[in-house]
This record gives C-alpha cells, sequence and structure tokens, in this order.
C-alpha cells in the first residue's frame, strides 16, 4: 500500500454515509452545544410567560451515532435536543465512534438507565442486533436515524433517513454528466457495514447499468474498495486503486469525508485534472470543494430535518398516536452552479 505522505483526520462522516452539512436550517444552540452527554431538562413553560417554571421532564432521549467526530451526526444530535426540550424531554448523547462494541455497552447502558427511548445509528448494522433485542426485552422502544440496522429479530419502531437509494441514484446521473460522451473506468469507494451506503451505491449502479445499455462510451467500474467513510480510508484506498488502475477516470464515494481523502490521493499523484470525483452528503468542506472544483457532485442529505422529524416520532409513539414507521427524505444534487451561489461559502 501506498505509504501516507500527508496526515489527514482520521474520521470527517455519513453514511455512511453523511457529513454535517446537507442543507442544514439554521436554529438556536443550546446553551451547552449539545456535546457529550446532556441532561439539562431546565426550559420555560410557554403558558407561565416568563416564568421560569420548568415543564414537566417526560422522560430521556438517548442518542448514539455512528461517531460525533463526523459533523453529520453532530447535525442531527444538535436537531433531536432542541426539539427534544420542546416537548419536555432530555437528551444523552454519546459518542461509539465507530465502535460497535462500544455502542452495544452504550445501548447496556441506556437500557440499566431505564431511558424513554433510544435514537441508534449502528455502527454496524447486523452487529448491533442483540443490543438492540436487550433493549426490546427491557421495553425500551428503539429508533433509527440516517442508516437502518439490518439484525433479525431486532425490532425498531420508526426510521428517519435519507431517501439513499434514490441519492445513489443522483449520484449515477451524475456521474454520466462528468465523464460524457467518452464514458471511463470507475472506482467506488463503499461502506458495506451501513446499509446507507449499500442503498447508495445499489442506487449508483441501477442508474449505471441502464445508461451502458444504450451509451457508446460504457462506464467501467472496475473497483470496489471500503472507504470506511473516513479520510483516512478513503485515501488509502484510493491510492492503491491508482496503482493498479492507471487509466482511472472517476471515483464515487459514498461519503463527503471518504471522496476528500480520495482527492488526496489522486492530488499526490498528480491526476486530479483525469478523475472526476462524486462524493455524498453535503457537509459544508464538501460543499466548498465542489465550489473549488474537487469535487464534481454530491447528493446532499438532510440531518436538520432528520434529527427533528425522529423527536416527532417518539412523542407520536409514547402518546399512542398513529405515524409512519418509516420516512424517507429526498437527496438533491448539488452542484458547482449550487456552490458559486451559496451565502454559506467563502
Amino acid at each position: 500500500m501506498k505509504k501516507l505522505l500527508t496526515l489527514i483526520p482520521a474520521i470527517c462522516l455519513t453514511a455512511w454515509l453523511g457529513c454535517g452539512g446537507g442543507g442544514t436550517e439554521s436554529f438556536e444552540q443550546p446553551s451547552n452545544g449539545g456535546n457529550g452527554d446532556t441532561n439539562s431538562s431546565e426550559q420555560t413553560n410557554p403558558e407561565q410567560g416568563n416564568t421560569s417554571k420548568p415543564v414537566k421532564d417526560k422522560g430521556v432521549i438517548a442518542y448514539t451515532p455512528l461517531t460525533l467526530s463526523n459533523p453529520f451526526f453532530k447535525v442531527i444530535g444538535d436537531h433531536i435536543k432542541v426539539e427534544a426540550e420542546k416537548n419536555g424531554y432530555t437528551v444523552q448523547m454519546v459518542d461509539p465512534d465507530m465502535d460497535v462494541k462500544k455502542q452495544s455497552d452504550q445501548i447496556e447502558d441506556f437500557i440499566a438507565k431505564n431511558v424513554t427511548a433510544i435514537v441508534l445509528v449502528p455502527c454496524d448494522r447486523l452487529s448491533v442486533g442483540p443490543a438492540v433485542q436487550a433493549a426490546n426485552r427491557a421495553g425500551i422502544p428503539v429508533f433509527t436515524v440516517d442508516a437502518k440496522c439490518a439484525a433479525e429479530n431486532a425490532k425498531i419502531e420508526g426510521h428517519v433517513g435519507t431517501d439513499n437509494f434514490q441519492g445513489g441514484e443522483l449520484a449515477g446521473k451524475a456521474m454520466i454528466e462528468a465523464l460524457g460522451d467518452a464514458g471511463g473506468k470507475v472506482l467506488i469507494l463503499d461502506f458495506k457495514k451501513a446499509n446507507s451506503c449499500v442503498l447508495r451505491v445499489g442506487g449508483f449502479k441501477k442508474v449505471i447499468d441502464a445508461h451502458n445499455k444504450t451509451a457508446t462510451g460504457k462506464i467501467e467500474i472496475v473497483s470496489e474498495l471500503d472507504g470506511n467513510g473516513d479520510r483516512t480510508k478513503g485515501y488509502q484506498s484510493t491510492a492503491d486503486a491508482l496503482q493498479a488502475h492507471e487509466d482511472l477516470n472517476a471515483i464515487f464515494a459514498i461519503n463527503d469525508p471518504s471522496a476528500l481523502g480520495a482527492y488526496t490521493a489522486v492530488k499526490e499523484a498528480n491526476r486530479e485534472d483525469k478523475i472526476k470525483i462524486i462524493g455524498f452528503d453535503g457537509q459544508l468542506d464538501g460543499k466548498q470543494a465542489i465550489k473549488e472544483g474537487k469535487i464534481f457532485a454530491d447528493p446532499i442529505q438532510h440531518p436538520d430535518k432528520m434529527g427533528r422529524q425522529i423527536v416527532q416520532m417518539i412523542v407520536k409513539y409514547q402518546a399512542g398516536e398513529k405515524f409512519e414507521a418509516e420516512t424517507l427524505i429526498p437527496a438533491t444534487l448539488y452542484t458547482k452552479s449550487e456552490a458559486d451561489n451559496d451565502p454559506a461559502l467563502k
């Protein structure tokens, strides 16, 4: 494997799979910033005018994402906290740092504390199953956000996420545009532990396969490598692929951190003018890279909506109201034209 020449951050992610930008709307930041364990429940009861009487504490919503090192999951968590506190809940937010054993231990701790509900972004869609089953036995409802749990006999009460298959289709269409009539050879940086990322690749391949049935310039997927959803692994896998495929034309990465890691490897190989990169998520540094021409385009997610809607689902569950068990938010394509007009960018 090509030796790392540049130290780059280990994880920035989304989803699998996502990464801290994706069309987030402005909101009032919690006073403690939403980091670590957040347990403050004091808020003003709107019916009491200017008094400081807190609303009745309805319990704790516990949130364990893939990692809080990825801004995408931090945005989800911050919006979970704001929406939960509006509805009388407190929030405990912890960081498993992509370690399924650590995440399982966190779920066991939530069970011991008898939290009201658990919001989960699985570190491993299958291996987290026993911990979810333990919560099921304890009568604590489990909800997933962004990425699904695919473990057998693990009961999930509701899910809010991106329509990742549709987002993958957008990535495929962007790849066809990027390569033009000539077509070319493509590397996929995947992350198979996350169901959301599996769906992204599935949507991407569907569009590419349909294109190849009629196009003269075929698009060939020459390699699928693990990008781990982070910059370091995205860099390493891309560096390996560049050595194996000197005629590589493009890369599809399942999130922005792995796409940015891929760009570093491509630049070090002096091939940035020959290789197009499609990312996924729409985090701020991913959008900036699109504006600078480092990444061609991103299907972007909306983590702010995910955070709010998963809490609204929990509120309905606790009230015994009916709700859709799955809410999928469509991705939207973000290109240089959007980046050039984005007031959030420099």
